[in-house]
């Protein structure tokens, strides 16, 4: 009978990155369940099978569906990296900016509105060009750069005719001129464990947009730097984008909380699949955050 933890691994599509995290847990010897988050169902009154586990390894794919389960996960007192909360702020891009701005991150200068003529006069206020993203959103997906009035009036326009929830939000920053790259750090628990730039002609520097990706050196001023947005949002296991202003340094642009390696482990060597394994080990053990498990006490306590 093994005494280490039960790992559940949540996940929406078994990419390299899940392969990699099996084959990890295969190696130390971790019993562990793959759980597809599209084939299962959750009632509040009872955790059924899932009180078998030490704790949740969260690899889902749609940020609604994994905020949602690791809340229910927690409530019955259930571990999950990451944390609910850390979620939840990660994937809402005002959230992240109010994170960081309340630990005096450096970050890009970023305004919200919930009118096109409020956006507008963000936008002037904030000077073109700037960068119009969605609230809720991953992969550089409906972010756009609006370089005068003319285009942010005709793309609000659109927004406000589409009608969906990530269009009711305009969430406007300004634009840096990147020397055609971006930097993603990896902060696991409390410490960064590798770094890598991504190139690409466009200024969307996101790999699934086609960019290039190199190893970048881990400097301790970029390392702690990337620790101290991690803490501002909660913490675990984080990617943290980070932006180089000619003038400013660097400035944190977005938080991940659900981190892509498939690129940074050839380039760099770190064995990240086994550092995040390593991490959930220690949540089960109550070795890290989040806090350590509570008994679920029953459909029928008091």
């Amino acid at each position: 009978m093994s005494s280490l933890p039960h790992v559940a691994v949540l996940y929406s599509r078994v990419r390299v990155e899940e392969k990699w995290i099996f084959r990890a847990l295969e190696r130390r010897g971790v019993p562990y369940t793959r759980v597809h988050d599209g084939r299962v169902h959750l009632a509040a009154h009872d955790p059924g099978a899932w009180q078998d586990f030490d704790v949740v390894l969260a690899r889902n794919l749609s940020y609604a569906r994994g905020l949602s389960m690791a809340r229910m996960l927690e409530a019955w007192g259930l571990p999950v990296v990451n944390a609910s909360r850390v979620v939840e702020i990660c994937g809402d891009k005002w959230a992240t900016t109010t994170a960081l701005a309340r630990a005096g991150v450096p970050q890009p200068r970023a305004l919200v509105a919930f009118t096109p003529q409020a956006a507008l006069e963000a936008m002037e206020a904030l000077g073109f060009p700037v960068v119009l993203k969605p609230i809720i959103g991953s992969w550089g997906r409906l972010v756009a750069k609006l370089n005068d009035r003319d285009a942010a009036e005709a793309l609000l326009e659109h927004k406000q005719t589409l009608g969906a929830f990530h269009h009711q939000v305009f969430y406007i920053q300004e634009y840096v001129p990147k020397p055609g790259r971006d930097i993603r750090v990896f902060v696991i628990g409390d410490e960064p464990v590798a770094a890598i730039y991504r190139y690409a002609r466009h200024w969307v520097t996101n790999t699934a947009r086609g960019a290039r990706g190199a190893a970048c050196p881990l400097t301790p001023t970029l390392g702690e730097l990337a620790v101290q947005a991690a803490r501002a949002v909660g913490g675990g296991a984080l990617a943290i984008d980070i932006l180089e202003h000619p003038e400013r340094g660097y400035l944190v642009n977005e938080v991940n909380h659900s981190m892509e390696f498939h690129t940074t482990v050839p380039l760099t060597g770190v064995d990240l699949p086994g550092l995040l394994v390593d991490y959930a080990l220690k949540v089960a053990r109550g070795q890290a955050q989040p806090r350590p498990r509570v008994p679920w006490p029953g459909p029928n306590a008091a």
